[in-house]
This record gives C-alpha cells, structure tokens and sequence, in this order.
C-alpha cells in the first residue's frame, strides 16, 4: 500500500532525477553547442547610397548567400512560407509533438514517410550541421540541435537565419539570392506566384531549379499554391491566376556594378559584410552601359573610364573604371580612374581662368593665334593650321594652343600649379623638371578622378571640392583661398557652355572641354552643369597610340550620352555673380582690347620691336605733283615693326581704315608739310614729318 512518505520519497527520488537530468542536458549543452557563428558567414555587400545592392561576393565556399532579415521579405511570402512548413512556428519550443505524432502514424500506416515533422528550427539546424543520408541517429540529433537553437535564439532570429540559409539550387543560399538569381530583384516585393515558387524550391533545390527542371518547378508551385488557397492564406482566384504566371526558364547573373570600387571597399575593411557607398546605382547602372558600348564601337583594347561627382558635396554618384571589368583584351582589371596619363587641353579653363583673376583679358579681348616661339618652345594647333586674331572665348571654344601658351606665359606655370594645389590637386611632371609652357597642353600627368575634381571646383564658382573615395566617407568644401575667384570661374564657364556639342548629340545646357594627348594615346571630356560633374578618358590601358582619337571625336560623345543615361535632371549653371558682365570688344578699356601682356605683366614690345616709318624717312621732300595744278599721286607708306592691324594718320586724321599690312599709300590734300603718323593695336606709335611739293 502506498503510503504517504513513500509517495514524498518517490516525488523527491523524481526530482533529484529531473534535476540531474536537466543539469546534464545543460552540461551537454554547453559542450556541445551548435555552430551558429559558422552559419553567420554571408557574403560581402556593395551597397549605393540608397541601400540598393551594387555587388556582392561568394563566401569562401564559393556560395551566394545574402544576409537576410525578415523585414527584407514580402510580409505575404513569411505567411506562405509558415503555412506550408510549419504552422505551429510560433508556438512550440523547437519540436512540434503533433507534428511527430502525425508523421509517425503515417509512417506505420503506409510504410514509408507521407508527410514530415521538422520545423523550421529543426531545418535551421540540418543547414548549419549537414548530414549525410536520413538515419534516425542523424535525425535525432537534428531534434536536439533544434531544441538548443530555441535556447539561444529568438523565434524571429530563427526565421532569418531560414531566410538565409535556406538552399535555392546550385550556389544559391538565402531567399535574397534566390530571388535576385530567378527575378532580377529584391524580395520585398515579391508576386503570390514568386512567392510560391520560392517556398517550395528548398525542399528539393536541385531537383526543383527552375532552370534545369521546368516542369517540376511548375508542379510544386502549384502544391504550394493549392494548399495556401486550402489554409485561406491567399485566396483561390488569386491562387489560380498565380498558377497561370510563368516561371523563368533561366538564372540571371546576381547585381555587378561598380566592380573597382567594391574591390577597394573590400580591401579597405576586409572585416565588413557590409559597405555603404555615395554611388547612385541608377546612376551607376546608366554610365556602365554607355561605357560598355562606346569602348565595342570604339574597337579592340580600347577602354572607357568615366567618374560623376556632386558639385556641392564632392560625393561620387558614379565611377566607371574600365569598359568591362572582364575584358582581359582592354586589361578592365586596371581602374583606370587612378591612373596618371596626359591630360591633353582639358587644363586650359584654368589658364584662362587665371587670366581673367587678373584683369588680363575678357571674353572679347583680341588675342593672335600665329606662329610663335617662346624661348625655343614652338607650340602648335592641333590641325596645324592658325586662326589669326581671334577673342579670347573663341580661342578657348576652339581649344586653339599658341593663345593658351601666351596667357599661361603671362600668368605663369608655377602659379597655375599652385592653383592646383588649392585643391587638393598635384599633377605629376617629368622627372627633374619645373613646371614649364607645356603643362598648358598636357604636359603633366594627372588622373581622372583628381581632374573632375578640378572641374568641381571650377562649377562650384571657383571653390575647390574635395572627392570623397565614394566609400562611406564624408567629402567636403576645401577650406582656404579658392581655385579661381567667382567671377573667373562664371566667365570659364559661360565660355564653356558654348562649345559645339558633338555630332548628334542635342544641346543639354552642359559646360564642357574636350582633350586629346599626344600621339592619340588618350581622349578625354569633362563636362558639367549645376549639380554634377562627368568626367570621361578614352584610351589602351597599356598607354598605345590609337589612330584617329580625339578627345571632341571619342570622349565628348560619350561625355553628352553619360548625362543623359545616367538619368540626372540637367540643373542650369549658377547665375552670374557681382560684377561678372559680358561686353563687347569696342566697349572694353584699351588695356583689354588686345591681349599684349608678358609675363612680367609689361607691353609685349621686349619680344616684337614697336612700328617705324622706313618710307618716307623724316625730313623728305616729295614730288607728287601738288604745285602741277593737276592730279596729286598717291605716297606710299611703308613700315616695319609693330603689331597689326594698323591706323595711320596724316596731320592728326585717321586714313579710311585700318590695315593688316605694312604697305598703304595716302593722297594729300595740297602741298607743304604733313605729319604722318601709325599706331599699332597695342597702342604703339610711330611719325615722321614730310614736305610735299
């Protein structure tokens, strides 16, 4: 008979029993804990400004596996996904003892498994610790690593870890890759048809891929489909129309953009899973395909690099470092936005600029575009061929050299690299050389990157901008004395925003200068209106000569397609600041008329001698018929010296007009002495007095 002490005796026995049970379980536990650290390891994210993925990169074994959060998914595929494998999530502790009991009833009644029992928690864990085959031991032990992820996990945490382990076939691991691989997106959107494709792939992911077995994929959809229409997950209709959706046939390649940049992300913090960057991916994504293109119709080994900045900010929305980062034919390994090579004419804006700071010049002032050699150095057009007088907007319109080697001449190239250094900026000279005429066409080596941020400079009305390295970094206003003063920087970019757009390309209120090296080796355009800057170089990565490039021909187009590719609003350029006009030539002081400065800032005339009357000399008597009474004959006038055109005077009137030549002739009024005087276009003069008979 069971007596009351020997009950107490046997409940005490029990709960010694229980205790030490639940303390070996916890020593267990603590031994033996399931790898969850491991199953932590996702891939590598390249993210643009926006959150938007722009790459990522396989695990060391090679697998796709984004990290994934339940707020990354559509709300209605974690109802289906629940729904259909395990219903009773959110309740049970791990195990689902109905579950078990359903599926070891069908088991002894038909012989063979009919339906399974593990939850998700259990699937969690089969994915951190695969094992081979199906054996109960293995089984069994699935139940106890399932039972220890519920003691360290919460339930959603158990359902992320699902969402980012869970097998899609192949390489593909986690619901995000899976759906970026089979629909091109993310899955926060994701169709009642998307969604039921993708809760039933993991149970067979090979067997189920879509692109290998259509037809199985079809029929486990539907399985899916039916049974969410039976739990009144979905509705029926929709649950029809959604088994009428097509599935595809096909895997697509998971998001690769920006692929130097997410290099460098890469290497500048190996430890990070994810890097936020300043791109843009539609922006991105726009000038990518304009590279890819220009480089095919620009043919073999030719490469493209492009880089877009905000004027404002410095931040890069978009950077292009090669054509093709797989090309090996154009080396599109190489970021060829970092790379030093000539910068052809593009340095020019800022000579001009400098000009202008100094009164030198304005947009009409007359400037020669002749032959001309200074101390040995004969620079030359690129046509070969001279403009004569031109005004300095058409000098810098036309990129001509001779004038952008005067004014640099006169303002100096020391002070121009100085200029440069204001922001931030240090182009690279030949070795042992100071800064000498040539770096005004392209005698310095300067990168894509440091040149659009000259440029940024130039559109921020003269304020340098420092470029961020477009990962996670906080670019920002230089502080200090500006690259131009306002006014110069409104002046160089009104000229610019002139030019003649290329061939085909329509006029987009972009401020733009082409460039072209020396023996077609690179092309370059850097354009830019109120809100951002393109720059773009064209060129073989292994610096060869290629035939026929130029800078207008090659770069300028692609500069014009990038802006409108890359899906950027045109902004118009800032407004004109205090005291920035333009005025005609007949209007400027006399001091700007003409462009005659050296660069000690005196009258040109230590290099070209001030006009001389050679004929008539001082003094002479001439016969020319005045005292006949009939037809005065005309005296010629002869000069040598000075600068043309020329304005001749007799006895203080001016002759009809002017003349470039140095031979005119006059016809006096009567007979007796006369003063003839010249003037040359720089002010200089020059009389004799003579005695017509």
């Amino acid at each position: 008979m069971l007596t009351w002490r020997t009950f107490c005796i046997g409940v005490s026995a029990n709960s010694v029993l229980a205790t030490m049970l639940a303390f070996g379980l916890d020593a267990a536990d603590r031994a033996f804990p399931p790898p969850l650290e491991k199953a932590r390891t996702v891939s590598t994210e390249v993210l643009d400004a926006n959150g938007q993925l722009l790459r990522a990169f396989a695990t060391p074994e090679g697998r796709w596996r984004l990290g994934t959060t339940a707020k990354d998914v559509d709300p209605q595929f974690v109802r289906m996904l629940i729904a259909y494998e395990d219903q009773r999530f959110w309740q049970h502790r791990g195990i689902d003892p109905i579950a078990l009991a359903r599926a070891a009833v069908q088991l002894v009644s038909n012989g063979r498994i009919v339906s399974g029992a593990s939850t998700l928690s259990m699937q969690v864990a089969r994915l951190i610790e695969p094992r081979e085959g199906r054996s109960l031991t293995a089984k069994f032990q699935q139940l106890v690593r399932a039972l220890q992820i519920e003691r360290r996990l919460t339930k959603p945490e158990i359902l992320d870890l699902y969402l980012t382990l869970a097998p899609y076939g192949g390489n593909l691991e986690g619901i995000r890759a899976a759906s970026l691989a089979y629909f091109g997106k993310e899955p926060r959107r994701l169709t009642v048809a998307q969604s039921a494709l993708l809760v039933a792939l993991p149970q067979l992911p090979e067997r189920r891929r879509p692109d290998r077995n259509l037809a199985l994929a079809e029929v486990a959809r539907g399985r899916v489909l039916h049974r969410m229409a039976v739990a009144k997950v979905v509705g029926e209709g929709e649950a029809e129309r959604a088994g009428l959706a097509p599935i595809p046939a096909r895997r697509l390649q998971l998001p690769l953009y920006a692929a130097h940049l997410a290099e460098a992300a890469q290497r500048k913090e190996p430890s990070v899973r994810r890097h936020q960057t300043t791109l843009q991916r539609s922006i991105q994504q726009g000038l990518e395909a304009v590279a890819k293109d220009a480089a095919t119709r620009l043919g073999p080994k030719v490469s493209v690099a492009m880089v877009m900045a905000d004027v404002r900010t410095g931040k890069i929305v978009g950077e292009v470092g090669s054509a093709d980062y797989f090309d090996a034919s154009r080396s599109g390994w190489i970021d060829m936005t970092r790379i030093n090579r000539s910068p052809g004419s593009t340095l020019k804006p800022f000579i001009y600029g400098l000009a202008f700071e100094d009164g030198l010049v304005s947009q009409e002032t007359i400037i020669e575009d002749r032959p001309a050699d200074f101390f040995g150095y004969r620079p030359r057009n690129f046509d070969m061929s001279y403009q004569g007088d031109v005004s300095i907007r058409q000098a810098l319109q036309l990129s001509l050299n001779v004038p952008a080697v005067r004014l640099l001449d006169a303002v100096g190239p020391t002070r121009l690299m100085v200029r440069f250094r204001r922001a931030e900026v240090r182009p690279v000279l030949p070795p042992n050389e100071a800064p000498g005429l040539a770096i005004g066409l392209g005698g310095v080596g300067i990168t894509l990157k440091d040149l659009v941020q000259l440029y940024a400079g130039l559109a921020n009305r003269g304020r340098p901008v420092q470029l961020g390295d477009g990962i996670q970094d906080k670019p920002e206003i230089i502080e200090g004395e500006p690259l131009l003063e306002p006014v110069a920087a409104w002046n160089i970019a009104d000229i610019l925003s002139g030019v003649m757009p290329p061939l085909g390309a329509g006029q987009r209120g972009i401020a733009y200068k082409t460039g072209t090296s020396y023996g077609y080796r690179d092309a370059w355009s850097v354009g830019f209106d109120g809100n951002y800057v393109l720059g773009v170089w064209v060129g073989r990565p292994d610096n060869g000569a290629v035939p026929g490039l130029t800078g207008y021909g090659a770069a300028a187009p692609i500069l014009f397609e990038g802006f409108a590719k890359s899906g950027v609003a045109i902004a118009p350029l800032p407004p004109a600041p205090a005291g920035a006009i333009r005025i005609a030539q007949a209007q400027l002081p006399i001091s700007q008329r003409r462009f005659s400065m050296n660069a000690s800032g005196l009258l040109a005339s230590t290099r070209e001698p001030a006009p001389q009357i050679i004929y008539p000399p001082e003094g002479a008597r001439i016969d020319l018929g005045a005292n006949t009474g009939g037809e005065i004959m005309p005296l010629a006038l002869k000069l040598q010296g000075g600068r043309a055109p020329f304005r001749w005077l007799a006895n203080g009137k001016p002759l009809p007009e002017t003349s470039r030549r140095r031979i005119n002739q006059w016809v006096p009024d009567g007979g007796g002495y006369s003063t003839l005087t010249v003037i040359d276009s720089v002010g200089r003069a020059a009389s004799v007095r003579v005695f017509v008979d």
